[in-house]
């Protein structure tokens, strides 16, 4: 399928502390961004070909209220870790042609994105990572967000999701298919990000402030 890893996001505690974790590591944060009418906020480090962010609730009111309600992003930030998996992981087309989600998906229309723009929302589970797709984005936008990082990491290479429980949606077989991720069953949520394909054979654990393995 003609689509790949546009961004991805943990959830943290509000103010995302533990990013300071991952500015120690090497990276270089991008500016912060606030969503208004959705009440997340984030914090973020840009690569070549994708997006890291940690995303927090700021705004529980608007988090819970009936219009984003659907997205469960308030459901997923407070149980994270627990009850839900703390991960969301976005897609967007591989080219200017492919503007279909690749997986059964409504349509989310926040109050930050001009119209006509629109998030396409896969129908699943807490336990899996909340799945989208931007049709809206290309790569050639993540480039020009890219900062060079001290730690001289550039671009996201694989995916692995650990998790306690198997994925069975449509949107994960889909992103399984595709090669965005891989996946095994394990006792936590944990996502391992490869950069460059993993050249120094070395891998950075987060855990436990972050579930979180960087593979270099």
């Amino acid at each position: 399928m003609q689509i790949e890893l546009d961004h991805l996001f943990v959830c943290t505690s509000v103010g995302a502390p533990e990013a300071e974790d991952l500015v120690r590591f090497g990276l270089q944060e991008g500016p912060p961004n606030q969503h208004p009418g959705q009440g997340t906020a984030n914090r973020r480090f840009a690569f070549v070909n994708a997006m890291l962010e940690l995303l927090w609730v700021s705004d529980a009111r608007e988090a819970q209220s009936e219009r984003i309600q659907r997205t469960q992003l308030f459901r997923r930030w407070s149980g994270r870790g627990r009850e839900t998996c703390p991960f969301g992981i976005a897609l967007r087309p591989a080219h200017p042609d492919c503007i279909m989600p690749p997986f059964p998906a409504w349509e989310y229309r926040p109050i930050y994105l001009p119209d006509p723009l629109v998030m396409h929302v896969a129908e699943s589970g807490l336990e899996e990572p909340m799945w989208f797709f931007l049709n809206s984005m290309m790569r050639a936008d993540r480039e020009r967000q890219f900062i060079e990082h001290p730690a001289r990491v550039r671009q996201i290479t694989g995916l692995e999701l650990i998790s306690p429980v198997a994925l069975r949606s449509s949107a994960s077989q889909t992103m399984v298919e595709s090669s965005v991720l891989s996946s095994r069953k394990g006792p936590e949520f944990l996502l391992q990000i490869e950069f460059d394909g993993n050249r120094c054979n070395q891998y950075v654990d987060f855990r436990p402030k972050l579930p979180l393995i960087f593979r270099l």
